[in-house]
């Protein structure tokens, strides 16, 4: 392709480290089917690493996706969301890809610092210390104070990256555009769908003005909560590459010593946690798309802070109504309107519908005792999405992913927890708040509101109808398809017709003649003879050609 060639000139250095990984870990059969070679010189090829000869293949990409960097770990990430796509055995390997880093140096990232505050650090920050805390694949945390004393902490961004994740996302885009060519299979997949995705993620992520806005939204959501924290963002100081917000001092949740020494509730602190995460479901629409134990933090007053807002979901108002339909009809066990939902929900794929009701009352036999288990009920779910060969929206697959991360990081503040009882009340509540006649009024009026502004259009389109009717331009579109083939043929039945036409008029217009002329054989004219053989003949032809199509 030429536009991958293109593509490759520029980001020559990044597609050879890519193609060295592939082959690193035994994956040179991809390579070779996308014909990426070529972009190494021999001695760049080498040998399979030991480790990925004795892995399994979700292992093996697994750790090519590490060693390839924030970029391709994201897009792990992603699919381990997508349990209605790929089998458990992959999403499991990839719930654990981890980019390991190492800290960039202070003096690598001093200037960038600098840059964004006007004047170095240390004079803006009179506690600043330049040993980082924490250390990831996008950004390192740093310690710091604000003039007047409060402890703060600065996200910076690692320099370069904007730079390397465009490259990454050119040469992945062109990429799956070429295994889309050579495995028509993948379509099943969306990769498209997958890519645009991932390079919505990747740029909210690297932008961090974003992240403080999504922790803005979710502390005005919560601000009526006492049982929650969200640090406040210090906009003063706050960019594109660099964050400035609150210092949480607290406990995580799998710390068992510190939770001990502030006297840490755990059963409490799990209940707030699950029903703040709820509330930003279900009520606020945006929600914190990565609960692992180190975004949340128990404080020494008993409160809930979370942390890390770079990863967020969005659920639309309808989608948050299709969410309470499905939650109601797993808690009720209602297999016709589960299978509506999925139906309503999905977006891709011809199920048999037969086949999907009777899993859907598979599903509702196998929880027939009452759901007691939110998160098995969700794996359930998307294996039966998997199964159908449905699609599911991305927001939904993710939000199903942040609920098994949530779930596992509460059930280290309490062992039993149990979300389907700490979901029934919100769902309940919301349920009835859906058809409470405030919100049928409501809804009612938006209806008949949107009826009034079409009925106005209608008399102003039925004219143009009618006077395209009179004038005779009504045009009709049809698609067809294989329409080359159709024309072909078609083309190729007109010229048969022409040819027996002409023939059979010049046999018409001859035979007289031919009867009464030339030497004749037993008393047949020769040339009579000749035309019916030829006749004959011709008939035959078209008989068996006809007889061939069929």
């Amino acid at each position: 392709m030429l536009q991958t060639a293109m593509v490759a000139v520029r980001d020559r250095q990044r597609l050879q480290e890519i193609v060295t990984v592939l082959l690193r870990h035994g994956l040179g059969d991809i390579a070779d089917r996308l014909a990426l070679r070529q972009w190494l010189s021999g001695s760049q090829a080498g040998g399979v690493h030991p480790a990925a000869e004795a892995a399994t293949p979700p292992q093996r990409w697994r750790m090519a996706l590490e060693q390839l960097g924030p970029t391709f770990v994201k897009l792990g990430q992603m699919l381990a969301t997508r349990a209605d796509l790929l089998p458990p055995e992959w999403t499991r390997e990839l719930e654990r890809l981890h980019a390991g880093v190492t800290p960039v140096p202070w003096d690598e990232i001093e200037p960038q610092v600098e840059e964004d505050l006007g004047a170095p650090a240390a004079t803006v920050f009179p506690g600043f210390v330049a040993e980082p805390i924490a250390a990831a694949s996008m950004a390192q945390v740093y310690r710091a104070a604000l003039p007047d004393g409060r402890a703060v902490v600065l996200k910076v961004r690692r320099p370069g990256l904007r730079r390397r994740i465009d490259a990454d996302l050119r040469l992945l885009d062109q990429l799956v555009a070429m295994a889309s060519e050579r495995w028509p299979g993948l379509g099943r997949y969306r990769p498209r769908d997958v890519m645009a995705n991932l390079a919505a993620a990747l740029r909210e992520e690297l932008d961090f003005t974003q992240e403080g806005r999504n922790a803005e939204a979710i502390a005005a959501e919560m601000a009526q909560r006492g049982d929650v924290w969200i640090p406040a963002i210090h906009w003063a100081w706050t960019s594109e590459r660099l964050l400035v917000m609150d210092f949480v001092e607290g406990a995580a949740p799998g710390d068992a010593a510190a939770l001990a020494a502030i006297g840490a509730d755990g059963p409490r602190l799990a209940r707030h946690g699950a029903e703040a995460f709820l509330q930003m479901v279900l009520e606020g629409g945006v929600f914190h798309a990565d609960p692992h134990p180190g975004n949340l933090f128990a404080l020494s007053d008993g409160r809930v802070a979370f942390i890390d807002f770079g990863m967020v979901g969005r659920l639309s108002p309808r989608r948050r109504q299709q969410l309470l339909s499905l939650l109601a009809a797993i808690v009720r066990g209602d297999a016709d309107a589960l299978s509506a939902v999925m139906l309503e929900v999905s977006e891709g794929g011809t199920p048999d519908l037969p086949a999907l009701a009777a899993a859907s009352e598979r599903f509702v036999a196998r929880h027939a005792g009452g759901v007691h288990d939110l998160v098995q009920a969700l794996d359930d779910f998307m294996a039966m999405v998997r199964d159908a060969q449905l699609f599911l929206p991305a927001d939904l697959a993710l939000l199903f992913k942040a609920i098994a991360t949530a779930d596992g990081m509460l059930r280290r503040l309490d062992p039993a927890i149990d979300l389907v009882a700490t979901v029934a009340p919100p769902v309940r509540r919301e349920m009835l708040a859906r058809y409470s006649a405030e919100e049928i009024g409501r809804r009612g009026k938006a209806a008949a509101a949107q009826l009034y502004d079409v009925a106005g259009e209608v008399p102003q389109v039925l004219r143009l109808v009618l006077h395209h009717l009179k004038q005779g331009k009504v045009q009709a579109e049809l698609e067809v398809k294989h329409l080359d083939r159709v024309s072909g043929a078609m083309e190729r039945a007109a010229t048969r017709l022409a040819i027996a036409i002409v023939a059979a008029a010049f046999i018409l217009g001859l035979a007289p003649r031919l009867l009464t002329l030339g030497p004749a054989w037993y008393g047949v004219p020769v040339f009579g003879l000749l035309g019916l053989v030829l006749a004959v003949g011709s008939l035959v032809v078209l008989l068996w050609s006809f007889r061939r199509r069929r």
